[in-house]
């Protein structure tokens, strides 16, 4: 498909036809990182930061942590 850069402001402007979009999952306000290889162009979609719900979903008994003793509070730590 053919499409023409456009001037917006003192930037260039592309339009990502809707069926591209689509099928690279990339919406508005879609963060992605552009470069530049072997002459070409490319626009690839930044990962997106896990939840808190899916990092807390990959801990398990096996990864779990048990408690430490840093000896007894001192200071304002103290209550």
């Amino acid at each position: 498909m053919r499409v023409r850069i456009q001037k917006w402001g003192n930037s260039l402007a592309l339009r990502i036809p809707k069926p591209f979009a689509a099928e690279a999952r990339l919406g508005p306000g879609t963060a992605v990182d552009l470069s530049v290889r072997d002459g070409r162009l490319v626009a690839s979609r930044v990962a997106s930061r896990p939840t808190l719900r899916a990092l807390l979903a990959r801990v398990h008994p096996d990864n779990l942590h048990g408690e430490h003793d840093f000896g007894p509070g001192t200071g304002a730590e103290v209550w």
